[in-house]
């Protein structure tokens, strides 16, 4: 029969989060280079135009990703067999996971996902898809401590991180976050993770730059939620995306350009921004796979297979606990 739980976040814990992300977002709006974390790009707006970015012609990480599942399919298949909880870290809509779903067939699945309302609503309808699997939905902070239902089955987890996600941390940070990731799977576990490979600047730039100014309009969309979040007034007017390769770094990088001299306040505080001075709002490191390989396992993974696009543009790397 089929059962679908929520695991919203109760009551008591919605104002500590909400104190805990204020102190978050000013600790990074004064810092010389003043910063937003980039999982504040996901409010419910930003998941609907992150939604539309994988749509987009440039941007190519979404359909070549899903060409390596569908391709590599049956052979990823007989690498994953066992997986009996199936487990999406940053979820978003959950249609990456179908294809998992299809090919493993397992008893449980928990999506993750910061933005409650959006993730809840997909994994219903992914409940809906495949009668009888058990499909819970938990909001939470993938970047921190994550507590999953207590009577999940520890064996056979697998723990599944697509899009290349793990490209918005730093080095040191992506390390912890992967260290947090095994401490959740048991000896027989795994985790399925996508990462972006290096590539010519010609088609990175414009996968964060878009033509038709999608992506613009998410970066800018997170000023929005800040205000919502912080009680500042920020103006999207005033600012402009800005995003470009740092070859030094191997990373994407995005900001929020000052378009004129600004102030900016916010409950006790503000800053002033000069002309031209930027917010950073995102990283999206490119990791060529012996690199990765050697983050994984200095986390704490063990053996790695990885399956690849035809021009070496992306990778799914599948590491054994």
């Amino acid at each position: 029969m089929l059962r679908t739980v929520d695991d919203a976040a109760p009551p008591a814990v919605v104002v500590p989060a909400l104190l805990a992300a204020r102190a978050d977002l000013l600790q990074g709006l004064q810092q010389p280079q003043a910063r937003i974390s980039p999982k504040y790009l996901y409010d419910a707006r930003g998941c609907e135009l992150f939604e539309q970015i994988t749509r987009l012609p440039e941007y190519y990480p979404t359909r070549t990703e899903a060409a390596i599942l569908a391709d590599a399919g049956p052979d990823m298949a007989r690498a994953l067999r066992g997986c009996e909880v199936l487990i999406e870290l940053g979820a978003g809509n959950c249609e990456k996971v179908r294809a998992l779903c299809r090919s493993l067939r397992p008893r449980h699945f928990v999506g993750v996902d910061i933005a409650g309302d959006f993730l809840r609503e997909a994994v219903r309808r992914l409940a809906d898809e495949f009668p009888g699997l058990d499909a819970r939905a938990v909001q939470a902070d993938i970047t921190g401590p994550l507590q999953l239902p207590p009577d999940l089955a520890r064996r056979g987890r697998l723990l599944f991180y697509p899009g290349s996600s793990i490209g918005n941390f730093d080095p040191a940070d992506a390390l912890a976050m992967l260290e947090r990731m095994h401490g959740l799977l048991g000896p027989d576990g795994g985790l399925l993770i996508g990462i972006d490979l290096p590539k010519p600047r010609q088609w990175l730039e414009p996968a964060y730059d878009d033509a038709q100014g999608v992506t613009a309009r998410f970066n800018l969309n997170v000023l929005s939620h800040v205000n919502t979040l912080l009680g500042s007034d920020f103006d999207p007017g005033d600012w402009a995306h800005h995003a470009f390769f740092n070859t030094r770094h191997s990373r994407i990088e995005m900001h929020l350009r000052a378009r004129r001299p600004l102030a900016v306040a916010w409950p006790g505080g503000g800053r002033r921004f000069a002309e031209g001075e930027t917010i950073h709002t995102e990283n999206s490191y490119k990791y060529p796979l012996p690199r990765f390989q050697a983050l994984l396992a200095e986390a704490g993974f063990g053996a790695c297979q990885a399956w690849t696009d035809e021009r070496q543009w992306f990778a799914m790397v599948h590491a054994h606990a």
